[in-house]
């Protein structure tokens, strides 16, 4: 990923984690890094969960938590 991509993806992220502490925030920036294709794949399912009507956060809670070992594993 390109190293402007990558600065805006973090200010994406950063405006959606409002009120995450700094420490945790760096935590999901360095997971990203790891692998970007992960998070692309959450953020594919949010959209469609959303397409079935629900909000925002109850489809990134519901995809979250169908992927929640992975992510954990990122988070190490």
């Amino acid at each position: 990923m390109g190293m402007f991509q990558n600065f805006m993806l973090k200010q994406m992220l950063k405006s959606k984690m409002k009120g995450v502490p700094e420490e945790q925030q760096e935590k999901i920036f360095s997971a990203f890094e790891k692998n970007p294709e992960f998070f692309e794949k959450i953020a594919q399912e949010i959209e469609q969960v959303k397409k079935t009507g629900k909000s925002e956060m109850t489809a990134a809670m519901e995809v979250m938590r169908k992927h929640q070992a992975e992510f954990q594993k990122l988070m190490q």
